[in-house]
């Protein structure tokens, strides 16, 4: 799993994750669980349509 996803996409998917959990249990609805996509993939720093789409906002450096 090369990383894909960084910076700002990083930080808006953790918070919109926490986001979208927390309203799942204020409203308590299972919608919620919605939230830990991406939440995960924000944490983890990959994400698999990213991948299928050849998609890169991680500023890494490449192997020469």
């Amino acid at each position: 799993m090369t990383k894909n996803v960084g910076g700002i996409d990083k930080i808006v998917r953790i918070v919109a994750g926490i986001a979208i959990v927390g309203a799942g249990v204020i409203f308590q609805s299972w919608w919620g669980a919605f939230g830990l996509i991406p939440l995960a993939t924000g944490l983890l720093g990959w994400c698999p349509p990213y991948t299928m789409l050849g998609m890169n906002t991680c500023k890494t450096k490449k192997e020469e």
